[in-house]
């Protein structure tokens, strides 16, 4: 009943959507129908093109992702733990954080070119300061008298990584990455519609400058889907992650 009540309101606004279209509420050639638009990501699947455009998008972020998952952490605690390392990033970080990443894309392809290593940096940036942010701020409310604690217990400073610091900021770097991966997609997209050969932004921009709007929103909805699914996936893992703190 749960999983029902979830999507019952995305089911109304398809059918409402379809009811404003068919009514003439809405201009079908702007704004297709969902039964235009659903015909239309048959079109894409049938050509085969969609599928190699989503394994190109999906190469590029879970690169750009899995890069600032592992850099993240490890710069977050080094920051929290180490005062050279954030006396260092901090004031890069500081600088960062306000700007727009979008706004380094063109930078980027100058630098990195048209192919998969500008986009995947263009990922890395945008979701690695969200991912140091939530480990650096979970390393430095560790309370000491845990550190105390495990050091009387024997263990030696090297193991603290993983049997102190990295259980205790799980919460924090968990939430850093759900952040994280909804700013993936949208730099995705974003760095794929300046200049790309491939990928789901570039299929958007193609299709929609050739006048095909439903293999345009169809592109779109699979973009929304697969961010979608990526998000949910993720929640039930940190569900997973996190049960010992359920009372």
């Amino acid at each position: 009943m749960t999983t029902i009540r979830f999507y019952l309101p995305l089911f109304l606004s398809l059918v409402a959507w379809q009811a404003a279209v068919t009514a003439g509420l809405a201009p079908a050639e702007m704004v297709p129908a969902p039964l235009a638009v659903f015909e239309g990501l048959w079109r894409l699947l049938r050509g085969g093109e969609l599928l190699r455009h989503v394994g190109v998008s999906m190469y590029r972020q879970l690169a750009g992702f899995m890069l600032a998952a592992v850099i993240g952490t490890a710069l977050g605690i080094g920051m929290a733990r180490l005062e050279g390392v954030r006396l260092v990033f901090e004031p890069l970080l500081k600088l960062l954080y306000p700007l727009p990443k979008s706004a380094l894309i063109p930078l980027l392809i100058l630098w990195f070119g048209i192919g998969h290593n500008s986009k995947i940096f263009a990922i890395f940036l945008g979701c690695l300061l969200p991912v140091v942010l939530s480990v650096y701020n979970g390393s430095r409310g560790i309370p000491r008298w845990l550190v105390w604690s495990a050091q009387s217990l024997g263990t030696r400073p090297y193991r603290l990584l993983w049997k102190v610091y990295f259980p205790a900021t799980l919460p924090d770097l968990l939430s850093g990455l759900r952040i994280g991966l909804a700013l993936s997609f949208t730099l995705l997209v974003s760095s794929e519609f300046l200049i790309a050969r491939a990928g789901l932004g570039f299929l958007i921009q193609s299709v929609g400058e050739m006048g095909d709007y439903a293999a345009m929103f169809a592109a779109i909805l699979v973009v929304a889907l697969i961010g979608f699914a990526a998000d949910r996936l993720f929640v039930r893992l940190m569900a997973r992650a996190l049960r010992w703190q359920e009372p």
